[in-house]
C-alpha cells in the first residue's frame, strides 16, 4: 500500500532492515520502548496478526529468535524480553500493518 509507512521503508529506505528473510523483515523501532526496540514486520501488507499466513508467521519467528539472540550478545545488561501485538485501534494500534515489537527489558528500567 502506498500510504503504509511500513511498506514505504522496505519500498524506499531499506537502510533501515537490519535483517529479512524471505516473508518478513526487522526494523529497529524509531519510538524505543527500551534501547534495542525492535519490529518485526511481513513483507506483504496485512493489516494485524491474524491476517498473517502460515509462512509469515513462522518467518516472523525465526527473525523473532535471531533478534533476542542478537540483542543478548550485544548486551548483558538484558535480562527479560517483552513479546507484543496490538491488533485494532482499540488495541493500541497506530500503524496498521502488523508488527510484532520485541522491547528487551532491563533492571530499573520501568518504575515499580
Amino acid at each position: 500500500m502506498s500510504d503504509c509507512h511500513f511498506c514505504h521503508v522496505v519500498a524506499n529506505d531499506r537502510a533501515q532492515v537490519v535483517a529479512e528473510n524471505e516473508h518478513a523483515y526487522v526494523v529497529r523501532d524509531n519510538f524505543p520502548v527500551t534501547p534495542g526496540h525492535t519490529l518485526l514486520l511481513p513483507k506483504r501488507h496485512v493489516a494485524d496478526y491474524f491476517g498473517l499466513n502460515e509462512q509469515e508467521t513462522l518467518a516472523i519467528h525465526a527473525l523473532l529468535c535471531e533478534q533476542k539472540r542478537i540483542l543478548e550478545d550485544g548486551d548483558a545488561t538484558i535480562e527479560g524480553f517483552n513479546v507484543g501485538v496490538n491488533c485494532g485501534e482499540m488495541a493500541g494500534q497506530s500503524f496498521f500493518h502488523c508488527h510484532v515489537h520485541l522491547i528487551p527489558r532491563r533492571r530499573g528500567d520501568v518504575r515499580s
